[in-house]
């Protein structure tokens, strides 16, 4: 088995684990995966809700990216791994980490191994909620408008908001660091044995959507923009980056150390990384004028448009248009939600509370059968609530949220933002409450495809991708009624890793380009939501409603 086969690696990097698969490169099929959970983003480690700030280790990174891998590939004949031609890495983004000459992230170092400055900065960090402000107030000032591509608002997830904070907030790391990497780019220079951080293939994916990176200004803003917002910047941008690749390039051929590591050939070839939503985008077979929203904790929402099609027209508040930032040859335009499955959990972990602290305080052991029980009722909740909420009738008088419980990522990015609940009543229950959270998410989404709408892109349906599309029918049908469209669930599993896939399969040179290994490698689709319009009438009412509580809650900031 594998004789005369050609196989690949795709390798995930999600919010809280990493992922690997192994797949034939014939027609996708995935072989073998392996997960490896962050343990010290799981303990909570360098992280604070409250302060808005999510950090991860990059040992996190680089002992998830080891044993993925070789648990993945442990699983598979000698012959499958005799056979493997190139690895392709996603990553979560903007997520951005400082590192010194050689390219090593700062937190590597002993003086640095427990300071979270010095760490990567989770694409959910606000922490640079100032920065992004002064950031957005400065462009106004310049003769070019560096903020066209990015829908005119930079934000605090975003490379350049996170570095400013970084260099204002500790000293010693502002001395220490030479360039500033997105997690997607380092990835690849790691598994190649890059030397020096100047010679970091930077992807154009998270260059273009992230870093103001352009080809109309030559590359990134001039240093004399980035120095007169703040002398810390002055020179920075000298050490980072002008030219960027698409995510079907080599970034180079596996390091004589990784291919040990990993029990493989420095043959393989390891691709440039890109972002997480928009390689998950091609692993649900993302095609001209279908949105593909990647539903997990956050959303990505991401069309592709031919570019002879789009002409000039830049769609404002959203997370840019860039060329080749997901199909090489199209244009990629990005929005989404800062927290949308993040919702969910939040209102579960808010009902799980009182429990946890009753047995944590209780003094008694807690035995292996109570710490099984209280898994499953955790499990259990979310699946509890949909379905009791699901046998709600709908009413304009039921409860209200607004869904900013993370800031608003699109339209117009405002991090500072908060989400909120109205219309609460004695009568109100967990339910209830479930409910109108749910129905503001679905919301959230509609002010996105209308957004798209007010600059005449069409959209002739949905594509769903993710944890939340596979397994929550009573959000999809929701959002299918609130959306009056269509949705198609992809079948994969995991699209991340196999869009990785994908884009190695390219990369190896076994297709000319990325919309051939999705034809031949995707798995398609294995559920459609249709739009019950008779409750699509109702909840358009309630939509007027939502619009007006988004003001209020603006208003109050």
């Amino acid at each position: 088995m594998g004789a005369g086969k050609d196989y690949v690696i795709g390798v995930d990097f999600g919010t809280a684990s990493v992922r690997a698969i192994v797949a034939d490169a014939a027609n996708g099929e995935e072989k073998s995966s392996a997960v490896f959970v962050y343990p010290r983003f799981q303990k909570g480690l360098y992280c604070s809700a409250t302060k808005n700030q999510f950090r991860q280790h990059p040992l996190d990174y680089v002992e998830g990216l080891e044993q993925s891998i070789t648990n993945a590939l442990g699983q598979c004949s000698k012959e499958i791994q005799e056979s493997i031609r190139a690895i392709s890495v996603d990553t979560t983004g903007s997520t951005p980490v400082a590192v010194d000459e050689s390219g090593t992230p700062l937190a590597l170092h002993t003086e640095f191994m427990e300071n979270p400055n010095a760490m990567f900065f989770l694409w959910k960090d606000h922490t640079a909620i100032a920065e992004a402000e002064e950031i957005n107030a400065h462009t106004k000032k310049s003769d070019t408008n560096y903020l066209k591509y990015v829908g005119g608002i930079y934000s605090s997830e975003w490379f350049w908001a996170k570095l400013l904070y970084m260099l204002r907030e500790d000293t010693k790391v502002a001395e220490a660091c030479y360039s500033w990497v997105e997690h997607c780019d380092w990835i690849p220079f790691l598994l190649t044995g890059g030397q020096h951080a100047d010679d970091i293939k930077r992807g154009v994916c998270a260059a273009g959507h992230k870093g103001l990176w352009s080809d109309e200004w030559g590359g990134l803003p001039p240093d004399e923009f980035f120095s007169s917002l703040d002398p810390s910047l002055q020179g920075f941008v000298n050490r980072l980056y002008t030219k960027t690749y698409t995510a079907d390039m080599p970034a180079g051929n596996l390091s004589a150390e990784w291919a040990r590591k990993l029990g493989l050939s420095t043959k393989v070839r390891v691709g440039v990384g890109a972002i997480d939503a928009h390689v998950g985008a091609i692993g649900g077979q993302i095609a001209p004028h279908f949105m593909s929203k990647v539903m997990g904790t956050s959303t990505c929402d991401m069309i592709v448009i031919p570019s002879n099609m789009l002409e000039d027209t830049l769609v404002k508040g959203i997370c840019g248009q860039v060329q080749g930032s997901i199909i090489p040859g199209m244009v990629g335009l990005e929005a989404g939600q800062s927290a949308f499955g993040d919702v969910y959990e939040w209102f579960k972990d808010l009902l799980a509370w009182p429990i946890k602290q009753y047995l944590m305080n209780s003094g008694v052991p807690i035995s292996e059968n109570v710490a099984h029980t209280m898994r499953e009722m955790e499990l259990s909740i979310l699946r509890d609530l949909s379905e009791a909420a699901g046998r709600l009738p709908l009413e304009m008088d039921l409860e209200w949220a607004v869904d900013w419980l993370n800031g608003r990522r699109t339209p117009d990015a405002d991090q500072s933002l908060k989400g909120a609940l109205f219309g609460l009543q004695l009568g109100t229950d967990a339910p209830r409450m479930f409910r109108a959270l749910v129905e503001a998410t679905c919301f959230g989404a509609k002010k996105i495809i209308e957004r798209f709408r007010e600059y005449n892109m069409e959209i002739k349906g949905i594509i769903g991708v993710g944890g939340v599309a596979k397994k929550s029918p009573y959000v999809m049908q929701m959002m299918s009624d609130i959306l009056e469209m269509p949705i198609q669930v992809h079948k994969s599993e995991q699209t991340g890793a196999a869009g990785a896939a994908m884009l190695a399969a390219t990369v190896a040179g076994i297709y000319p380009k990325v919309e051939d290994a999705m034809e031949n490698m995707g798995q398609g689709f294995e559920q459609v939501y249709q739009p019950d319009f008779s409750r699509a009438k109702i909840y358009a009412e309630r939509y007027f409603q939502y619009e007006a509580l988004c003001k209020i809650v603006e208003s109050t900031k």
